[in-house]
């Protein structure tokens, strides 16, 4: 079975819009480098539908990008990459798949299935599965911002606090910090 590990940009006040986060090389090929290591990726669909707007055409060569953000997208172009909605259930982006059905059991079928691991890369539907006690592990990249605004990191709340291990701490030359947890059981 494989571990279900959130990964998510977040400034210091718990901010998660993607806008608010440091673009560069070293993030994206951190990013890139999680996703090598990773058997799928996991969204809701808000997430998955902000990727599709952009990603596809980047790994095309229809955007101009950085070399990162190119290599990025085409390797997340070959990635499964599996969506989690109760509204939408036609995905045309290559190698994306509808979870129906019951969360918990849908979420632990695709871990069960991965056994690389999948990287969830939603905000609100990790609430769900950390309610669900899904997640085994965190990554977050940690920018020195302070964005003053919204969605937060956990928004909705959870039902407890969350004991965490922490695995490892790496800064990044842009003066964000690369965050490793594991739920500590």
């Amino acid at each position: 079975m494989g571990l279900l590990t959130f990964v998510l940009n977040v400034t210091l006040d718990g901010c998660v819009d993607h806008q608010e986060g440091i673009v560069d090389d070293e993030t994206h090929a951190l990013f890139t480098r999680l996703m090598d290591e990773s058997g799928a990726m996991l969204w809701g669909r808000v997430t998955y539908e902000m990727m599709e707007s952009y990603w596809p055409a980047v790994a095309r060569g229809e955007v101009e990008a950085p070399t990162a953000m190119r290599e990025w997208a085409v390797k997340l172009e070959a990635k499964p990459k599996y969506v989690v909605s109760s509204t939408r259930t036609h995905y045309p982006w290559a190698h994306s798949h509808h979870v129906a059905g019951d969360l918990r059991e849908g979420v632990q079928k695709l871990k069960d299935a991965a056994p690389a691991g999948v990287l969830l890369g939603s905000g609100k539907l990790a609430t769900e599965l950390d309610r669900l006690d899904l997640i085994d592990e965190y990554r977050f990249l940690l920018h020195p911002r302070i964005a003053g605004h919204g969605p937060t990191l956990f928004e909705g709340g959870l039902p407890a606090a969350r004991r965490l291990e922490l695995l490892s701490a790496t800064p990044l030359r842009n003066g964000a910090v690369a965050m490793h947890y594991r739920r500590a059981r």
